[in-house]
C-alpha cells in the first residue's frame, strides 16, 4: 500500500528518526541535537566534539546499522553538521 501511494521512502525515513535511540543507543541519542534526512542523506548534529569525531570515522557502520534495521536502503550518506 505504501508503494502504491509512493510514500514508502518517507515512511522509512520517519521510522529512522523515530527509532534513532534504539538504533544508535542512548548515549549517542542524548547527544544528538538535530537529525533529518534529505535525498537519502542523513544529517546529524552532535553536541560533543569527541563523539562527533568518533562517529565521523564510523559513517559506514552507521549507514549499515540503519539500513539493516529498516530492511531497506534508506541512507546512502551521513553528513555531520
Amino acid at each position: 500500500m505504501l508503494e502504491t501511494f509512493k510514500i514508502k521512502d518517507k515512511y522509512l525515513e520517519t521510522s529512522v528518526l523515530t527509532h534513532w535511540e534504539r538504533i544508535m543507543g542512548k548515549t549517542i541519542s542524548s547527544r544528538t541535537t538535530e537529525i533529518y534526512i534529505r535525498n537519502k542523506k542523513l544529517f546529524i548534529r552532535i553536541n560533543s566534539a569527541a563523539l562527533k569525531q568518533e562517529l565521523v570515522q564510523s559513517k559506514e557502520k552507521i549507514i549499515q546499522l540503519i539500513n539493516e534495521e529498516m530492511s531497506a536502503e534508506v541512507i546512502k550518506e551521513v553528513v555531520f553538521i
